[in-house]
């Protein structure tokens, strides 16, 4: 089958490399453009552009979609039977929507129309939810509103992070895409029921919030790991906190009161033991460690 692929982050690489290794002939990549990113701020390829050019596939990287006509009549000219789109990052205009055979193939990692959006993996963490998956969705110009194809669930467990998760989803995201092609299963309309949003993140959503619950600040450590991270404030040091785990003992002391070996108070008399934490410019440390160098001492206040 003849494709366009369109996506940028790791999240998409795996689907790239299963299409390419089933044999369909990818007539052109799209990405991101390069950006400045690390030490010295160097030009650098997104995860997708790095895939497709190691196996040796034309890549392009257009800023912008929507009036860019020029762009819409070369991605007709690919004469496409499908696009797969997979965290691509730009909104595709009608044109390009309409101009592969079998339209424009989304794998969106939730059940939708749970947790439309930019950010549904954190999403699903951050609720408590039990559950999420991959929806290959039919796209249409609305916000992951399209008809969905195919389906499938993964558990999410008390110890799941964010990038265990968008790990286990890329996989199945790379095999149920293959499965649609093969497949070429009814489109079904979404429900109008369920639907909710997950917004775009910021740095700011990884602060703690120490009158929540134990429970909901451990689910906000696991869900914004790697980014944007979880910090909070000792007197001026910020720290990193990498891994924490909620615990039954209850506590009177005020949220934000440092207990004995590494433990808070949280909201509602809760308790979370911190055991992964991070000061700037330092290496990661176990919480044991961090304690013998760091004065994290019972009775000072986290915020």
């Amino acid at each position: 089958m003849r494709l366009a692929f369109m996506g940028s982050p790791d999240f998409a690489v795996p689907a790239l490399r299963a299409l390419h290794g089933a044999g369909h002939a990818i007539a052109a990549v799209y990405c991101q453009p390069p950006k400045p990113a690390h030490r010295g701020q160097r030009e650098t390829r997104c995860a997708v552009h790095v895939a497709a050019e190691a196996l040796g596939l034309p890549v392009r990287t257009p800023a912008r979609l929507r009036r860019d006509e020029a762009e819409h009549a070369a991605f007709a000219a690919l004469d496409l039977d499908a696009a797969v789109v997979a965290a691509y990052g730009l909104i595709l205009p009608k044109p390009m929507l309409d101009a592969p055979r079998r339209g424009c193939l989304n794998i969106h990692a939730s059940l939708l129309p749970r947790w439309r959006g930019a950010a549904p993996i954190q999403a699903a963490i951050l609720a408590g939810d039990d559950r999420t998956g991959v929806t290959i969705m039919r796209m249409d110009e609305g916000l992951d509103t399209g008809p969905m194809l195919l389906a499938e669930a993964v558990p999410i467990g008390p110890e799941t992070t964010a990038s265990t998760l968008h790990d286990t989803l890329a996989a199945l995201g790379a095999r149920l895409i293959l499965r649609a092609l093969a497949e070429n299963p009814p489109a079904v309309p979404q429900p109008d029921e369920g639907v909710t949003y997950a917004p775009k993140l910021t740095r700011e959503d990884g602060r703690i919030d120490w009158s929540r619950d134990a429970a909901a600040i451990d689910r906000q450590v696991r869900a914004l790991n790697p980014w944007p991270g979880t910090h909070t404030r000792h007197g001026e040091e910020v720290l990193k906190v990498l891994d924490a785990a909620p615990l039954p003992e209850r506590t009177e002391a005020p949220p934000g009161t440092v207990l004995e070996a590494g433990r808070v108070a949280c909201g509602g008399g809760t308790v979370l033991r911190l055991t992964r934490l991070q000061r700037a410019g330092r290496a990661p440390q176990e919480i044991d460690a961090f304690l013998r160098g760091y004065p994290l001492a019972p009775g000072d206040r986290l915020g």
